[in-house]
């Protein structure tokens, strides 16, 4: 796949910086703009620039590209591409839409932005502490500008990661972003390119790795541009719970391919990102020789060999072999995948629900100690091998929170001793941690899920998210499911968008207060172990809910010692070494309810 990175540095000293792509608007050298679109099935298509009185046509190659140079066009100059039928529709390609997706695309010029932080190499990963944060939930304006304004809390805080939701375009005002249709413009709510580029820059300046949620397995139903023009680029043969698949392993799959592996390149080198999260990897359905995961993993570690770039899985399949390491403890491929055993686990604990699928966790203790200790709550020879950093451990995040029929924070189904030490044990853990926005002060914003589709999928979406949980005990009857949020109403997004003024309250300043002290402890006494803890530790059951974990360093051992049950549990043995957390009660052999004690001790013999 030929690509290209544009980055030199002006006589100011800033860097310019451009993804070259086969596809989309491009500038020229001098002027002019180069616009292309594969559509193989279109036996025409017109160029549309506003203020034209005619589409320009476009011409087309034998491979099923048309393409057009316009010299006159400038950056700023709005488009649409013109199918035979007369529909006018966005670039699949489009890098900005100012007014939404069923709007024009809008010519960018990605040399504009004069970057100041061509010193910024990024963090090693074992230093990641990371907020998952939406940016239209952030803060009460929720743009890309107003998230920079809340930059400094979380440095503060001892955050060193900000992890976007995806902010590709997708219709309507707000949404969480996971049925995008044009990956490669910022949503148009959040502000405009060049906004974006201002928050990842803003965020390098304070130290701030910046990580974005990317969707590689479907594209939404609505404003779905590229379905339009080109439907070969879905697949005929698979399909996800969301939306047509992309075609990764059949005749068009080489354009798929390439379209995917540009995105994250365009994201990785234009926006200077430190990492992705690919969403749902088990549903991007690939039965070809070689995975799309293999060849995007490669393409963006051989993009950007000079600085740390971090390729993490949302992968419920648990698959091991994708976070494999090399001889010297690196990630061959994907840097680490989000840790929903630790979650599930943790939360049966601390709040008793037995539900979905949270039933295969309740009174299954082993699994608790099996996740903390060694990633999958099954028994994996190939997930023990793999260093604890290879998992990103969780109490909260969006979808677990989102997820829930009324989208309640854990704070409201738990006791305030239990969140605790569900949140010591994670923040503690080899483990890389993640708070979900909020979760720092104890925010008690629900968030529930939210979308603005239009009239064509609106009732769907309704009547779909009541179905969904009409078999849970608290929802079975029709009244009840009629106090679950309606996704499409205002004031559904509007309860989730975050109080900051809550932080003048003493409740909520003492539980931020609370996650600085222990994130300071992380940074002194775990981030120090965290490159000699090379794999899995081990577990023995202490009771209900209860379980001690170590894990070896070299020369020395880390515990955790935790009861995350209502009673007390004895059986502990004696503390061992120094030390450096405790949450409840703690008197010889017995825990407390709710309580833990992280410790660093000698070398087990």
């Amino acid at each position: 796949m030929k690509r290209d990175l544009i980055a030199a540095r002006d006589r100011a000293g800033a860097t310019r910086r451009a993804h070259s792509m086969p596809f989309g608007a491009q500038p020229l050298p001098g002027a002019g703009v180069r616009f292309r679109v594969w559509a193989p099935s279109q036996r025409s298509i017109g160029l549309k620039l506003d203020g034209s009185a005619e589409a320009l046509p476009m011409r087309r190659d034998d491979a099923g590209w048309h393409d057009a140079t316009v010299e006159t066009a400038r950056p700023g100059a709005r488009y649409r591409f013109v199918l035979a039928d007369g529909r006018r529709l966005a670039d699949p390609a489009s890098r900005c839409q100012p007014e939404g997706v069923h709007g024009p695309s809008q010519v960018v010029d990605p040399t504009a932005h004069g970057w100041t932080d061509a010193g910024w190499r990024g963090r090693p990963w074992h230093q990641a502490v990371i907020t998952e944060l939406h940016v239209g939930a952030f803060t009460p304006a929720g743009t890309f500008r107003a998230a920079i304004e809340r930059l400094d809390h979380l440095a503060t805080l001892g955050v060193t990661a900000i992890e976007l939701m995806p902010v590709g375009a997708f219709p309507g005002r707000f949404g969480w972003g996971y049925d995008g249709v044009l990956p490669f413009a910022p949503h148009p709510a959040y502000g405009a390119p060049e906004d974006l580029k201002a928050l990842v820059q803003a965020a390098h300046a304070r130290g701030l790795m910046v990580l974005l949620d990317v969707v590689y397995n479907h594209l939404g139903p609505e404003g779905n541009s590229l379905q339009q023009i080109a439907p070969e680029a879905f697949s005929a043969r698979h399909a996800t719970p969301w939306g047509a698949a992309f075609d990764l392993d059949g005749p068009a799959s080489a354009f798929t391919r390439g379209f995917l592996i540009h995105n994250a390149l365009y994201w990785i080198e234009e926006f200077h990102m430190d990492g992705l999260r690919l969403d749902a990897v088990h549903a991007m359905r690939d039965d070809g020789p070689r995975h799309l995961l293999e060849d995007l993993a490669e393409a963006v570690r051989a993009a950007v060999p000079d600085r740390h770039v971090h390729l993490v899985l949302e992968n419920p399949a648990n698959d091991a072999a994708p976070l494999a390491r090399d001889g010297a403890g690196r990630p061959r491929l994907y840097t680490a995948q989000w840790n929903d055993d630790v979650h599930h686990a943790l939360h049966c604990a601390v709040t008793g629900e037995a539900e979905g699928h949270y039933a295969r966790f309740a009174g299954e203790t082993h699994k608790l100690g099996r996740a903390l200790a060694a990633g999958f709550a099954r028994e994996d020879d190939a997930a023990a091998t793999l260093p604890p950093t290879a998992f990103i451990a969780f109490a909260q995040n969006h979808d677990q929170v989102g997820n829930r029929a009324l989208g309640e924070r854990l704070a409201a189904l738990a006791p305030v001793e239990a969140v605790r030490a569900a949140a010591a044990c994670c923040l503690l853990l080899p483990q890389v941690p993640l708070l979900f926005m909020g979760e720092e002060w104890g925010a008690a914003q629900p968030f529930p899920f939210f979308c603005d589709l239009g009239p064509g999928f609106a009732d769907a979406v309704r009547e779909g998210r009541r179905a969904e949980f009409a078999a849970f005990a608290a929802f079975r009857e029709p009244a009840a499911r009629d106090r679950i949020p309606d996704p499409l109403a205002d004031e559904t997004f509007a309860a989730a968008k975050l109080r900051w003024e809550s932080l003048e309250q003493p409740e909520h300043a003492t539980w931020l207060c609370w996650h600085r002290r222990i994130l300071a402890v992380r940074r002194a006494e775990i981030l120090p172990l965290l490159l000699r803890i090379r794999a899995g530790g081990d577990f023995v059951l202490r009771g209900d809910g209860a379980v001690s974990v170590w894990w070896d360093a070299t020369e020395v051992t880390l515990q955790l010692d935790t009861n995350l049950s209502g009673q007390p549990v004895d059986g502990f043995g004696t503390p061992r070494g120094r030390a450096i957390w405790q949450e409840g009660a703690a008197a010889g052999d017995t825990l407390g309810p709710w309580s833990l004690r992280w410790s660093i001790a000698g070398a087990r013999r």
